[in-house]
């Protein structure tokens, strides 16, 4: 069974939720009120990430780098509501009782919710006694869609054209990022056969990831990229990020619990522990391997500790979640420095962090999970359980043929009908002026 940001454990893991499941579910304004503070929290790691990636490109590209960002809240909080939300929520028929029946819709939701239509304040939409209105968990799963397409322009900056990137994150957030999130939050195939996901290391970091890597073969490298240095032109703008998705990330994961409850607390608590434990990570082994700790380096540490323990958060116990945080900085690390080593250009390390952080993430969950933590999941290899790793490496390659093969689709039928990169001339000025008419500090 999986639950995806928590729709199904945030509630059978509770047991006063658990005995009250069987009642008709009843708005509880403290769950409400936290959902709506977690909704918040998620929508700023969206500009936190602007900053994250802003402050690691080249001045002249500042802009143009956050925008990208900024883009993606402003067309999928539209799509979302238009088809996004229904494709990746909604079931395709309606059970006697009124309850959906997603077991007829394994692959894809229906448009049965288009436009928000029968989205309002009733609690329980999808069936497992959840007790905040409909609209909120449509708005916190919008979070979600929004930073997981923005997630994939750190790979291509700095060469994208940003026409090609405005219809990328249309077909993208739909095509890919609708139907992973049906496959394992709207109880889709994946769910049904047991893969764990509490909050996005597949649906979100995988694809992202993935997707990143196949854009920035297609897209190839920056022209002066390994012919002159390309440094960091703001590291404290990647420090703001870094704390700022540090902070939006508690409602990332521990909002994933759909409940003010104990879950949630677990998911808090492992989110902090692993993120502590990878940044420590990464600046000893700086230290270890004769460098100096570097700003970048910590952060790097943090956000693959935040990625490693996405979909682990509401299954493992502190010292797990310090594991995976450990874990996962060095093979992020690993990634990186691998990266530079075969020569490709992904700007800002997407896949090293985000494919890489969420492939390992995914894989540990099944292997650290444990019942005792929470009880409507079978254990992982650690306590004995096997059904729950393998069923999670089904869903790493799931997601890994899926963002591949569509990214490589929708990159392929853009290029057809427009330029996906601009001209060396745009790439030598920078791509704020030409392609948004403004600079962002004043230079001539």
């Amino acid at each position: 069974m999986s639950i995806g940001a928590g729709l199904l454990v945030g509630w059978f893991a509770d047991p006063a939720a658990a005995q009250g499941a069987a009642e008709a579910p009843k708005i509880d304004t403290g769950d409400t009120a936290w959902m709506l503070v977690s909704t918040a929290l998620v929508l700023l790691m969206t500009p936190g990430l602007a900053f994250f990636y802003g402050g690691l490109v080249r001045s002249r590209n500042v802009l143009n780098t956050m925008m990208m960002s900024l883009i993606a809240m402003a067309v999928v909080g539209v799509t979302w509501v238009l088809w996004g939300y229904s494709l990746s929520f909604a079931p395709t028929v309606i059970n006697p009782g009124g309850i959906p029946a997603f077991e007829a819709n394994a692959l894809i939701g229906s448009l049965k919710w288009f436009g928000f239509q029968g989205v309002g304040l009733d609690p329980d939409p999808v069936g497992y006694g959840a007790t905040i209105p409909h609209q909120v968990f449509a708005l916190y799963q919008m979070m979600f869609a929004i930073i997981t397409v923005a997630l994939v322009s750190g790979s291509i900056a700095e060469r994208l054209s940003f026409k090609a990137y405005f219809w990328f994150v249309v077909l993208w957030s739909t095509l890919i990022y609708c139907p992973l999130a049906h496959w394992v939050w709207g109880k889709g195939w994946l769910g049904n056969m047991g893969a764990l996901d509490f909050a996005g290391g597949t649906v979100v970091h995988i694809s992202s990831g993935v997707s990143a890597l196949v854009a920035a073969w297609m897209l190839g490298p920056r022209k002066d990229w390994q012919i002159k240095a390309i440094v960091p032109h703001n590291v404290p703008f990647v420090l703001l990020g870094t704390g700022l998705l540090w902070f939006g990330w508690f409602g990332f994961n521990a909002g994933s619990a759909i409940a003010a409850n104990g879950l949630a607390a677990t998911a808090f608590t492992a989110t902090m522990v692993s993120t502590a434990a990878a940044g420590l990570t990464w600046t000893v082994v700086e230290w270890l391997l004769g460098r100096k700790p570097t700003a970048i380096g910590i952060a790097s540490g943090f956000v693959a500790g935040l990625v490693g323990i996405t979909p682990a958060a509401g299954f493992v116990d502190p010292l797990s979640a310090m594991a995976i945080g450990v874990i996962t900085a060095l093979c992020c690390l690993g990634a990186v420095t691998l990266k530079v080593r075969l020569g490709f250009d992904d700007a800002l390390d997407t896949f090293p962090v985000h494919g890489v952080g969420g492939t390992v993430g995914a894989i540990l969950t099944g292997v650290f999970a444990s019942k005792s933590v929470n009880s409507a999941i079978d254990s992982g290899l650690l306590y004995g359980g096997t059904k729950t790793f393998t069923a999670g490496v089904v869903g790493v390659l799931a997601a890994y043929a899926t963002a591949a093969i569509g990214t490589f689709l929708i990159l392929k039928g853009l290029s057809w009908v427009m330029d996906l990169r601009v001209s060396p001339e745009v790439e030598d000025q920078g791509l704020d002026v030409p392609e948004h008419g403004e600079d962002a500090y004043g230079e001539p």
